[in-house]
């Protein structure tokens, strides 16, 4: 059986966020052979294109993560009707220098939640665009613009019982576009 490592992007440094609550649940809904690695970006400098040929350990440790992993999860807030700074300073970093990508190639999925009504939509389509340029293929259907209300989530943190068979269809389309990516 094949094992398949999975880099979490979380876009929100926020302890207790929406969007971390969201990523560790829908995590549990993945087959075991699928593994999630948080990628710490907490630590990351502002992407300076000066600092390009010598990069901080962070940034080095970033790409490193990125590429031995066989997928990408983004699951990202709204601010603003875009993606947040700090997942945009990621995405840089991680791109760059220019031939230096460490995201191309790697099949991702993207998600994210929120207490508006429409969940994170106007962010992950400027998410999408960001990734169709760095050459991430991305799962287009279904899509994933969750509204944040009562019973989301469950008193253990997972996804509520109105809502699990959703995100597990979810789930199962994602571990599928990896593995089609994989194979």
């Amino acid at each position: 059986m094949s094992c398949y490592k999975i880099a979490l992007v979380i876009g929100s440094l926020r302890k207790e966020s929406f969007n971390r609550q969201l990523a560790n649940a829908v995590v549990k809904l993945a087959p075991s052979e699928f593994s999630f690695h948080d990628l710490q970006i907490d630590d990351l400098p502002l992407y300076n294109q000066d600092h390009d040929e010598n990069q901080a350990d962070s940034v080095k440790r970033l790409k490193a993560e990125i590429s031995v992993a066989q997928g990408l999860l983004f699951v990202t807030p709204e601010y603003n009707r875009a993606l947040p700074g700090v997942l945009k300073n990621v995405i840089d970093n991680a791109s760059r220098p220019y031939g230096q990508n460490a995201w191309a190639g790697k099949p991702a999925g993207v998600m994210g939640a929120s207490i508006g009504t429409i969940g994170t939509a106007a962010a992950q389509q400027n998410l999408r665009n960001v990734l169709a340029y760095l050459d991430v293929p991305t799962l287009g259907q279904p899509e994933m613009f969750i509204h944040v209300k009562e019973g989301l989530f469950d008193d253990a943190g997972n996804i509520g019982a109105g809502s699990k068979e959703f995100f597990q269809n979810w789930m199962d389309q994602y571990v599928a576009w990896v593995r089609k990516f994989s194979g």
